[in-house]
């Protein structure tokens, strides 16, 4: 058995991914991607799959309009290797985005932000105390 996390999206995926990438240079692998063919839809992400930090999910462009989208209730939890690594990755997610938890040290973390980037999707970004990593 093999589970993996699915994504899906309304026509923006493409930019999702590329903002990804931006956020996570050396650590975000794309592969495959395919895309709708000839039609409404043409042009959008068919499927995608991509690994980061090495977890595999799943992306793609719906061809079904749908009333819903992204909630902060189901976020990616991604701890960083540094400081430097977890406040890149919290400005380009969070340009255009919101924040939920601003960055800043916490009790439960050296660093920590909590944001939706501009497509909806929630990430915790955490940089966790020496001892843990």
């Amino acid at each position: 058995m093999h589970a993996t996390p699915f994504l899906m999206f309304q026509g923006d995926a493409q930019d999702a991914l590329m903002l990804w990438k931006r956020a996570f240079p050396d650590h975000l692998e794309v592969t495959p991607l395919d895309h709708h063919g000839a039609g409404e839809f043409e042009g959008q992400i068919a499927r995608a799959r991509l690994a980061l930090g090495g977890t595999e999910w799943h992306v793609l462009d719906s061809d079904v309009p749908h009333g819903f989208t992204f909630t902060p209730s189901t976020s990616i939890f991604v701890d960083c290797d540094d400081e430097e690594q977890l406040r890149h990755a919290a400005r380009v997610l969070g340009e255009g985005g919101k924040v939920m938890m601003p960055l800043d040290a916490y009790e439960f973390s050296a660093m920590f932000t909590w944001l939706s980037d501009p497509h909806g999707v929630s990430w915790q970004l955490n940089l966790p105390f020496p001892d843990e990593g």
